[in-house]
């Protein structure tokens, strides 16, 4: 069983949590400025996101190859629902558009062709767990890679009231083994529901005294939940306003996101969050050219997305998006050819995601190609670059965790694609031993 590294939660009586509620609580969970502050927030699109039609090629070679595998679905390049161009070779599906004003500031990085390059393996539920565990082809490992970070990482506050939020009502594999995360879909619902509230004092500190009562993980576990629930339940009262006339899609994916945002403004020492979005498996009715079904899912995506960074995007202590990195990522793509049912069969590479104040901006990494001969089996969208390799850039450059040899174990080779800004700082020198970063290309090409 894994047993974190941190001290975790604030811990104390409820009385005297109540007595933070008044004020910031970064004065509480960060006592030395000097402590790592960044937020690492990963967005899972489940179910095999056709990065192929969210960012269509649309003149060259490639345009062509798309069209004619893609007769119906085809995001158009005139006319109404034009893909948005990003530059000559590329574009925008249209229902991304309030991404575009960020991506044009350069706020968002766009992956292409990445994924998993050392295992093709076209079923969810192995390719989320590889992904999610940071291993892919290996599923032993007992923790996620969130975790792994979490506990390799030296620059912790010593004291955080919520170091990891998985909003929603599940752990993802991520942050598998981390005991210290809180679950929430909705803070006005976080509390203790039965009973009356004139019993709820009583419930809690019962309950509290079980807790403390042995040192156990469950019993460690157990205080922490209550200590989240004080604050939480002090601090949030009424309907949350956005900053900045940011405006979240009425949706479950808007929701979560609105959640994130009102946790990550109550300064609470958050240092890693996850959001699921799932219903992206389209293998049939998927929408004809930049309609129906997917561009839907894009326009709820893009929304969410365009709210959450408009909403913490501020200035001084309150610009959030300074010190916040989104990454948002699927298991696998989708295959270049349509299907008979208007739809698309599980794919390989695909497109990332990198949302930041601290972003880099534009697309990044090696294209393959569409032609057939560069397509993995005929079919698919080669990978040339490892999504290991863009979160060992975000953890190194931006969380100054260098331990990727702990944090993914197997990964070697690795060389910053520049999707973020940040310093470079020196990690273990075993980690460059074995597999180089040049043979990703070779080895792309020879599966196929």
């Amino acid at each position: 069983m894994f047993q974190s590294t941190r001290r975790g939660f604030l811990v104390g009586c409820s009385a005297a949590i109540a007595g933070y509620a008044g004020s910031r609580f970064n004065t509480v969970a960060f006592g030395d400025p000097t402590e790592n502050q960044e937020i690492l927030i990963v967005v899972f699109l489940r179910g095999g996101m056709d990065g192929l039609n969210l960012i269509p090629p649309i003149d060259g070679a490639d345009r062509g190859h798309y069209v004619n595998a893609r007769p119906q679905l085809a995001v158009p390049t005139s006319g109404a629902g034009a893909a948005l161009p990003l530059n000559a070779q590329f574009g925008l599906h249209p229902s991304a558009a309030p991404l575009l004003d960020i991506y044009q500031s350069n706020k968002l990085s766009i992956v292409q062709a990445v994924g998993m390059s050392t295992v093709v393996n076209k079923s969810h539920f192995d390719a989320m767990q590889f992904v999610e565990l940071g291993t892919p082809g290996e599923k032993t490992m007992t923790t996620g890679w969130l975790t792994r970070h979490l506990s390799s990482a030296s620059n912790l506050p010593p004291t955080m009231v919520m170091p990891s939020l998985a909003v929603g009502e599940l752990q993802p594999v991520s942050l598998a083994g981390h005991t210290e995360t809180v679950n929430m879909s909705n803070p006005e619902y976080f509390n203790i529901a039965n009973g009356p509230w004139r019993w709820r004092a009583e419930q809690k500190a019962t309950l509290r005294q079980l807790f403390e009562g042995d040192s156990s993980w469950l019993h460690g576990g157990g205080a922490q939940a209550l200590n989240a629930v004080d604050i939480i339940e002090g601090a949030v009262s009424g309907t949350y306003t956005p900053s900045n006339g940011a405006v979240y899609p009425e949706t479950s994916f808007g929701d979560h996101l609105k959640v994130l945002a009102q946790m990550i403004k109550l300064d609470m020492g958050l240092q890693v969050a996850t959001v699921d979005m799932g219903g992206w498996d389209t293998h049939e009715s998927q929408g004809e050219g930049s309609g129906g079904y997917f561009s839907d899912m894009v326009a709820d995506l893009a929304a969410g997305l365009a709210a959450f960074y408009t909403d913490l995007d501020g200035a001084g202590a309150d610009n959030y998006t300074n010190r916040l990195t989104l990454v948002a990522q699927s298991e696998f793509g989708r295959e270049l050819h349509e299907n008979n049912d208007i739809g698309t069969e599980h794919g390989y590479g695909n497109q990332m995601l990198v949302l930041s104040g601290n972003a880099v901006g534009g697309l990044h990494g090696p294209w393959p190609g569409l032609a057939p001969a560069q397509l993995v089996d005929g079919t698919d969208l080669a990978v040339t670059t490892d999504y290991r390799q863009v979160l060992s850039e975000i953890l190194i450059r931006r969380t100054c965790n260098t331990n990727i040899d702990t944090i993914f174990p197997g990964y070697s080779g690795y060389t910053p694609l520049g999707v973020v800004q940040g310093v470079d700082l020196p990690f273990p020198a075993v980690f460059n031993d074995g597999f180089e970063s040049g043979d990703l290309g070779a080895w792309s090409s020879s599966v196929g």
